[in-house]
Order: C-alpha cells, then structure tokens, then sequence
C-alpha cells in the first residue's frame, strides 16, 4: 500500500528538524502500536539520511554493538567510547553534531528502560551537559503509551521536561479511510467501508494488511481476520502483553466484558468479583485503554458513568476473537467467521455510532461532540455536535437502517436539551449506513 495522508506531522517534524541544526532538538513521537510511526519518519527523512536505531529485547552491550555498527554505516563515525555503555555513544553522537548535523531516531524507546533504567538517567546527564552546543535531533519514538508517559511526563524521572515537542500519531481520519478503500475497491459499499473502519480503526498496518491482501470487501475482510494463521488472531494478545506483563489476565477480562456489553463497573464487579475500580483507572489513566463515558453536561463525578474501550481493533478482537479462543485455538476457521457473522450486524450498528461521531469531531468548525442519555439510560440521543462560534449544534439518530429512525422521536429527546442550546440554531438529521 502505498503512503498515505500524515502532511501535517511530516510538516512539524521537518521543522523541528530545520530547528535542530541550530540548537538540539529533543521530540517525543508516540501513537499506539501499527499506527505507522517509523513509517512516517523514513517518509518525513527520504530525501536525507537518517541514523534509525530499533532497540530490541537484549543486553545493552549487544544493543551498542548494532549502534555502533549503525553509526559506522551511516555517517562514516568511527566511536571509540566503551561499547556496552548507550549513553556514551550518544555522547561522541553529540560532540559529533557539533560539526555535523545529526538526525538519530531511537524506535521503541521505552525498552531502554527495562533493559536498564539507569540508562534514562545517563542520557539526561548526557543531554543536559552538550545539548546548547549540539546540533542533533534525538527523535524518541516508542508504543507503550504507559511507559513513554511515565519516562517523559513523571516528575520524578529524570527525562521529565526534556522533550522539546511532542507528536501524537492517530489513526487514519474517516475521509483517509474512504479515499484509501475507494482506490483499493472503486465500487465499495457502505458495508465494506463500515467493515473496515471496525476492524482497523483506521490503524495504518491493519489497513495495509487488508488491503495488500486484496481484502476490499466485508466478506473478503472478515475471511482475511478469521482464517487460519492470520495475524490478526494473537494480534490482541502480543500488542496487550508488553504493556501488562505478568497481571495481563485481569486485564485482559475486564476489557473482554467491556467489548460485550457490561459496561458499568458494577456490571464488571459481579462477573470478576470484588471491587475492580484501580484496575479501571489503571487502563484508563495509564493505559489508555479505555475511557469513561458519560452523557453530555453530566458532572465529573456523575453517577451512570460507562466504560468503553478506545480502540476499535481491540473492541472486535475482544468481542469475537478472544471471546472465541478456544474456536481459534482449533484451527476452525470457517466456525470463527459464523460465530463473526452471527453478530456483526448488532455490534457494527454500534460502531457505526462511533464512526459518525468521529467524522463529525473532524469537522473544521466542530468544537465538540459527545452522546446523551437520561439517568435512567435511556432516551439515548446517538450525536451531538457543537459549533460553538457559530452556535449551532447538530443532533443525530443513528442506525444501520434509516427506516428506523424517527426524528419526532429525536426531537422529543432532544427536549431534555433545550435549555443547554438557548440561541443555537439545531439541526436534526438521520444517519445511516448510505450516509458515511
């Protein structure tokens, strides 16, 4: 597949780079695992070498040995500092840029820390004392958002406050979606679009998988997730694993139950037993897993709070991969894709929801969107957007079939509302799946 769309953060890291040749420039590049972030750097760097360095899972001595293999190839740099110490490579990399302008990414960064968290501290010491005169930029790139967090954004770690800028890689937009499908499958369908924005989530390497594989319709996609070897099925398990380690289990049931509906912590307490609330906070506020939600205008501290899973990969891969492990483990494929089948139709009209909303949220002038339901939980109101500066707001029913959506009944609902939107002008619209 070919490269698509990242204009703007190809645009940012080309000036930090620009910057950086007159003052050291420290960026910190996250985004969940498969969203393309040394894809995009090779890309933003193509036209220019680059010292790109991948730390794996060794000693330190046989990661420096590779860099400074790395270093030689790249820039022609003979180090003599002592191979098993990282920091003093970036050391002679630093006095080096003094001269000549380094770029140097450093892929999974995080993983430096468990090969030796006294690295961390080293490279500060190492930053601190030649970064003014340095003209290097020391890009940090690293997928386990717990520990990028931890290592940058802590205060008591060492790095904290030493980034210079930091850049947040998304998932494709829903318009990159449509023009990627389109040029993969001109006569697509709302089916096949909405397929693939619930089994990627606009994760740039599912996309390529899909679409490098040929699988440009639903059914082709769901034959490409479900058969056999497919790299889609331990997919959940070998992204989850290094964030949780060993406590990956009680983790892994709780974001089970959410993806299949029990969504409240009492609803997750009676299935797991005992109060489950830290490993709740944990997968939000470290993680980044899942988040609450709560009805638009509800207060923070809000009864009817709901937790629902971030990702959308993982919400499917919860829902009918792992929750089938045992279907998987058998080699069943055929069985797999029924078990899919039997409900999709009923889980996709939620992510439809989901889909609408990020496609409004991406509107230039929208400032905000959210959903509404009353105490009871119900009364659901699917979309609500709000622009604001131009005080208008967008109100939305949303089901797979138009047919069923009443917008007499959205407007009774939206009565609850009123007072909040005094002098908005308020558009009532119906969304389904011909209006993605």
């Amino acid at each position: 597949m070919k490269f698509y769309g990242r204009n703007q953060e190809i645009e940012r890291l080309l000036q930090l780079d620009k910057q950086s040749e007159k003052t050291s420039v420290f960026t910190l590049l996250v985004g969940r695992r498969r969203t393309g972030k040394t894809t995009l750097v090779k890309q933003a760097f193509a036209n220019k070498p680059i010292l790109y360095f991948f730390v794996s899972q060794k000693s330190e001595q046989l990661l420096c040995q590779e860099l400074q293999q790395t270093i030689e190839s790249v820039l022609g740099l003979h180090l003599y500092g002592r191979a098993g110490k990282f920091a003093d490579l970036l050391r002679e990399l630093m006095v080096y840029s003094e001269r000549q302008h380094v770029t140097f990414m450093v892929d999974e960064f995080q993983r430096l820390y468990d090969i030796n968290p006294a690295i961390l501290s080293e490279i500060q010491d190492v930053w601190d004392s030649h970064k003014d005169g340095a003209h290097i930029h020391l890009i940090a790139c690293g997928s386990v958002y717990s520990m990028m967090l931890k290592i940058f954004r802590d205060k008591k770690e060492p790095l904290f406050g030493r980034a210079t800028a930091e850049i947040r890689l998304q998932p494709f937009t829903t318009d990159l979606l449509k023009q990627i499908l389109a040029d993969h499958n001109p006569q697509y369908t709302s089916e096949d679009l909405l397929a693939l924005y619930t089994i990627s989530g606009g994760v740039a390497k599912y996309v390529e998988l899909l679409m490098d594989g040929n699988a440009a319709t639903k059914d082709a996609m769901m034959d490409a997730v479900c058969r056999n070897g497919s790299v889609f099925l331990n997919e959940g398990t070998e992204l989850l694993v290094g964030e949780f380690g060993k406590r990956y289990q009680v983790y892994f049931s709780i974001m089970q139950l959410i993806a299949n509906g029990m969504t409240t912590q009492s609803q997750i307490d009676s299935m797991i037993g005992g109060n489950n609330g830290r490993y709740l906070t944990t997968l939000e506020e470290e993680y980044n897993l899942i988040q609450k939600v709560r009805p638009m205008f509800a207060k923070p501290n809000s009864q009817g709070i709901k937790f629902a899973l971030y990702d959308n990969f993982l919400t499917f891969w919860f829902r009918f991969i792992e929750s089938n492990r045992s279907i998987v483990e058998m080699g069943k494929s055929e069985l797999l894709k029924e078990m899919v089948d039997e409900g999709y139709e009923q889980f996709s009209g939620i992510l439809l929801e989901r889909y609408f909303r990020q496609q409004y949220a991406e509107k230039e002038r929208v400032t905000e969107v959210g959903h509404w339901w009353d105490k009871n939980g119900e009364n659901e109101i699917d979309l609500i957007a709000v622009e604001k500066l131009d005080k208008r707001v967008t109100v939305g029913e949303v089901k797979r079939n138009e047919r069923k959506i009443s917008l007499q009944t959205l407007e009774d609902k939206f009565a609850n509302l009123r007072a909040h939107f005094r002098g908005y002008s308020v558009r009532f619209v119906s969304l389904s799946l011909k209006d993605m």
